[in-house]
C-alpha cells in the first residue's frame, strides 16, 4: 500500500517561471543597455556584442534546490551554470545538467577525478591547483579546459595581480591546461563611485595585459556580478555572472528598471492561537510582556528552519493580509505572532516571505530590518523545508 507523502507547514516554494523570467529580463537588458561609462578604465575594451549570462547556483542556488534551478537556467539558455566546489558540480551532473558547469571554489585535491569523470570546468587560482590539474590531465592524456581567476584586491582567491610575471610561466607552458577564460571578482561593485571598483578594473585590465605578454590570451573574459551587472556595463566583457538578480532581489541601493519577480516564498500555517493577560510574557528569555491583552500566533518555523532569531521584535509575517510583528523569541521551531484585534484561527495561511493580498515581504526588506543581506537568508532557508516547485504559465 502506498503511503501519501507528507508536506510539512512550513514550505518554500519556488517560481521557476520567475525564474525563467528575470533570466530573459537580464537578457535582454544586457543586448540593450551596453555602453561605455565615463571613467572606465580602459574603454577599448567594451565590446559591443551582449555578453552571455553564467547562472550562479552555489549553495543550492542560494537556498533556491540547485538542481531543479539549474536545469530551468539551461532550459532558458544560460551560457554556464557556476558552483562553489566539485561535489555541487557532480550533484548537478547527476540531476541531468548537461550545460557547462564552472567550479568557482579552490579545488580539493582528493577530488579531482570529478572534473574529468563528469567533464567540469576547474578555476585555477593558485600554482599548487594549476600543477595538480596538469598532473591529473597529464596523466589522463587530455587537456582540460580551465578559467583562471585573478585576485585584483579582495585578497580571497585568485593569482595575485602584481605577482604574475613569476607565477605565470608555469601556467603558459602546461601542455595539458588550456586558459579558456580569465576572471575577478569584485568587493564593492554594490557601492557606485567607489575607490576601490576602479582600482580593481584597472589591475584587472594592467594583468590581462601581463598575461598576453606571457602568451596566455584566453577566449573569454567576465568580471561582473549581479550589482556589476547593474552598475558598470564597462565590466559586462564576454560573459556576466548574476546570482542574487536571477532570483528576483536587487542588490540594496543599485536603482534599475528592470522587472524582476521574487522566485522564493515562505509560507506556513498558524497552529494554535493563545490568549496572554497584560503583564505575561511569551516566549524564551521573557522578552516580552504583554501591556495588554493581546492574542498569539503560534507559526511552526524557527532558527532550526533558517530564520534569523533578530527578526523578533524586528521582523513581520503577513496573516490574512495585515502585517504582523514578530514577538518574544524565535525559537527554534517556531514563532510568536502578535495578532491582536485580528480574528485568527489555526489553520491560516501566513506569509513569511512573500505576499497577501496587496501586501507583501520581501527577503530584502527582511535583511533591512535585522541589518544583514538578502543572500544569507536566502542561503540559510533549512534543509528540513520542503521546495514546492511552481511553473503555472498562466500566472501573471
Amino acid at each position: 500500500m502506498e503511503t501519501a507523502r507528507v508536506i510539512r507547514s512550513t514550505v518554500a516554494r519556488i517560481d521557476l517561471d520567475a525564474l525563467t523570467h528575470n533570466f530573459r529580463t537580464i537578457r535582454e537588458y544586457l543586448a540593450t543597455g551596453r555602453t561605455t561609462p565615463a571613467g572606465l578604465t580602459n574603454p577599448g575594451l567594451v565590446k559591443s556584442a551582449a555578453p552571455g549570462i553564467i547562472g550562479v547556483v552555489k549553495a543550492n542556488a542560494y537556498g533556491h534546490g540547485a538542481a531543479a534551478v539549474a536545469l530551468a537556467l539551461e532550459q532558458a539558455g544560460a551560457d554556464m551554470v557556476a558552483c562553489a566546489d566539485i561535489e555541487e558540480a557532480i550533484q548537478l551532473r547527476e540531476a541531468g545538467v548537461r550545460c557547462r558547469v564552472l567550479v568557482f571554489g579552490a579545488l580539493s585535491l582528493s577530488a579531482l577525478d570529478g572534473i574529468f569523470e563528469h567533464d567540469l570546468t576547474p578555476t585555477l587560482s593558485s600554482p599548487m591547483a594549476a600543477r595538480a590539474v596538469q598532473s591529473a590531465a597529464e596523466r589522463r592524456g587530455v587537456r582540460v579546459r580551465c578559467h583562471l581567476k585573478i585576485d585584483t584586491g579582495m585578497n580571497r582567491l585568485g593569482f595575485r595581480h602584481d605577482n604574475l610575471d613569476r607565477t605565470m610561466p608555469a601556467i603558459a607552458a602546461a601542455p595539458n591546461i588550456e586558459i579558456e577564460a580569465v576572471y575577478t571578482h569584485f568587493a564593492t561593485a554594490d557601492s557606485p563611485g567607489d575607490g576601490w571598483f576602479a582600482q580593481q578594473q584597472a589591475r584587472f585590465d594592467a594583468a590581462r595585459a601581463r598575461l598576453a605578454a606571457h602568451q596566455i590570451r584566453p577566449r573569454l573574459v567576465h568580471a561582473a556580478n549581479s550589482a556589476a551587472t547593474l552598475s558598470a556595463p564597462g565590466t559586462w566583457f564576454d560573459l556576466v555572472r548574476p546570482g542574487l538578480l536571477i532570483y528576483g532581489v536587487s542588490p540594496d541601493g543599485l536603482a534599475h528598471g528592470l522587472t524582476l519577480k521574487p522566485v522564493m516564498s515562505l509560507h506556513s500555517r498558524v497552529v494554535a492561537v493563545k490568549g496572554v493577560r497584560r503583564g505575561e510574557i511569551a516566549g524564551y528569555g521573557a522578552r516580552f510582556t504583554a501591556d495588554r491583552p493581546t492574542t498569539i500566533a503560534i507559526v511552526p518555523a524557527g532558527y532550526a528552519d533558517g530564520l534569523d532569531a533578530r527578526l523578533a521584535g524586528r521582523g513581520h509575517v503577513l496573516v490574512r493580509g495585515c502585517r504582523q510583528p514578530i514577538v518574544g523569541s524565535v525559537c527554534m521551531d517556531m514563532i510568536l505572532v502578535d495578532v491582536t484585534g485580528t480574528e485568527v484561527e489555526p489553520g491560516d495561511a501566513v506569509a513569511i516571505i512573500g505576499q497577501q493580498g496587496d501586501q507583501s515581504i520581501g527577503v530584502a526588506e527582511m535583511a533591512r530590518a535585522i541589518g544583514t543581506i538578502p543572500y544569507e537568508l536566502l542561503c540559510r532557508v533549512g534543509t528540513r523545508i520542503e521546495r514546492v516547485y511552481n511553473r503555472d504559465s498562466q500566472r501573471s
